[in-house]
């Protein structure tokens, strides 16, 4: 790339945030938006503001080409994870995702990623063979199970995924009806530490390297690429979350998996 890519990331200061950061920094200029600003950046390139707040977001936008909108309540980075307050979830995770997909068109931005989660489907953990996949426990695992991919009917079973299905929806709207590419990368289970948990991580664990391989494919992807859904898992025997389409449509290569 000749000339730099200018990235806006919200919420740096999280778990994929700064699982994210390294190769980010590496590829491009990056500012960032956050509530309480974000150390080792230029003072030009941080900016402090709610994304709830829809005119505080507009200085940030300025002279932007993508936008990886991580900000949120109820995940990986929130004190009470999946059961975050309704009313902080409201303003980060529903008026957030449409403040910066409207401030982005306003502002030019070409394309918003936007953080969703696996919390969309976490319903199939309830039924057999996921509730296998994801056990803790020493069961027998079947000879084979159908997928879940981008297109298969959600299941959340927290308001936390309810709220990431609506920034999916509120996305695909702005796809649809504005110039922006507007494309949901489904995060799957990335934690802190980069290795996979017990239970759901066995099966659908993403590696830090993983998630930032694709990532960058999102953002370089072309211009027509106006709206899509992925999923950010690894290469894990266990896997029911399906990574195919991201193969098939970026070119994604896991290097990493659970065995």
């Amino acid at each position: 790339m000749s000339e730099k890519l200018n990235l806006l990331v919200t919420g740096l200061n999280g778990v994929v945030g700064k699982a994210l950061r390294p190769a980010l920094e590496e590829r491009y200029t990056i500012s960032a938006l956050s509530r309480s600003g974000v150390k080792g950046l230029p003072d030009d390139r941080v900016f402090k503001a709610d994304v709830a707040d829809i005119d505080s977001l507009k200085p940030a936008f300025e002279g932007i080409d993508v936008v990886l909108n991580l900000a949120a309540d109820g995940g990986m980075s929130s004190e009470a994870g999946m059961n975050a307050g309704w009313e902080s979830m409201l303003q980060n995770n529903i008026i957030g995702a449409y403040n910066v997909l409207e401030v982005a068109n306003q502002a030019g931005v070409s394309r918003v990623i936007l953080a969703s989660s696996g919390a969309t489907s976490n319903g199939y953990e309830l039924e057999e063979p996921y509730k296998s996949l994801v056990s803790t426990d020493d069961v027998e695992l079947p000879d084979s199970w159908d997928m879940v991919d981008e297109f298969s009917e959600p299941k959340p079973v927290s308001l936390y995924g309810v709220t990431k299905l609506f920034g999916e929806d509120i996305g695909r709207y702005y796809a649809l009806t504005t110039d922006l590419s507007v494309i949901n990368l489904r995060i799957s289970s990335c934690g802190p530490v980069d290795e996979p948990g017990p239970g759901r991580g066995q099966a659908n664990w993403s590696s830090h390297r993983d998630l930032q391989q694709l990532t960058v494919k999102i953002i370089e992807a072309p211009s027509d690429l106006k709206f899509d859904i992925f999923w950010a898992t690894s290469d894990n025997r266990k896997l029911f979350r399906d990574n195919s389409h991201a193969k098939e449509v970026l070119g994604y290569a896991p290097q990493d998996g659970v065995k």
